[in-house]
């Protein structure tokens, strides 16, 4: 995919958790594009995806970095901002990086695989959730996306990320009845494959295929 948008390097890799399904497409693409930063939320984890992850930063001389809230990353004329996690977790999903990325006045948050009591430490630390497009945590299982933390959210736009006839039977039901409750368009790679959403800093355009 990268290939095919053109791309020839990376300001930055974020992975957001050290799972295999989040972590292990980013040793590819760690040897094949020059990248200027590496941010994760830890630096070791016991798996051979994880130490191939830290590897091939290795090699481009990249000391992967663990950021922390309110720290904010310039992208173009975009912003990150780092959001959570705001507490120390044994629960992997639950130490996912959380980002908000503005473009003029959108808004885009990103969760990883963060779940319910994450979400709701992030609410009580009082960081800024609202967003115009969610990438709905942990696939859309019930795990995620509890009513307190949707209804801070309040996006227009849901996108999940899942394998079609996936093993897990994500997304759950509980939390894409939360998203119609909320009025959010949901979208799903497993129904319409890969996910576009474009913003020119006023209006979101979703397209896939």
């Amino acid at each position: 995919y990268l290939e095919k948008a053109g791309v020839s390097e990376l300001e930055a890799v974020f992975c957001s958790h050290a799972h295999e399904d989040h972590v292990g497409g980013l040793p590819g693409v760690l040897a094949v594009y020059p990248t200027q930063a590496v941010y994760a939320p830890t630096r070791t984890y016991s798996s051979g995806c994880f130490d191939d992850f830290v590897y091939y930063a290795d090699q481009q001389g990249l000391a992967i970095q663990i950021p922390a809230p309110g720290d904010t990353f310039a992208l173009g004329d975009a912003t990150v901002t780092v959001l959570g996690p705001v507490k120390s977790y044994a629960e992997t999903n639950d130490t996912s990086l959380v980002l908000r990325v503005q473009y003029g006045s959108t808004r885009f948050l990103f969760t990883g695989d963060m779940e319910i009591t994450a979400e709701n430490d992030l609410l009580d630390s009082g960081a800024d959730l609202r967003a115009d497009v969610l990438k709905v945590g942990h696939h859309g299982s019930d795990t995620s996306t509890g009513y307190r933390f949707l209804y801070e959210v309040r996006p227009a736009y849901a996108v999940i990320s899942v394998g079609k006839d996936n093993s897990y039977g994500h997304p759950n039901e509980v939390p894409l009845s939360r998203l119609e409750d909320c009025g959010a368009a949901i979208y799903r790679t497993d129904l319409l494959g890969t996910i576009i959403a474009v913003s020119d800093g006023q209006n979101i355009t979703i397209s896939w295929g």
